[in-house]
């Protein structure tokens, strides 16, 4: 991937964070019991989070001190 591509992705894996953290909010202030459901948004969130971790890694050079 090129730097575009992977700033694209970058800003898409973003978004998606940021929207399961709002569907998760929403969940809760609804006062949702169904865990299950809040549980696998939360695992799903923590899984974009490493990939955006990955991604902005691979943006920054690598610089040897």
């Amino acid at each position: 991937m090129n730097e575009q591509e992977l700033r694209k992705r970058l800003a898409g894996l973003k978004t998606e964070h940021r929207d399961l953290d709002a569907a998760i909010d929403a969940l809760l202030e609804a006062g949702s019991t169904d865990q299950l459901q809040i549980a696998r948004l939360k695992k799903r969130k923590l899984l974009l989070k490493d990939q955006i971790a990955m991604v902005e890694d691979a943006l920054l050079p690598d610089i040897i001190a």
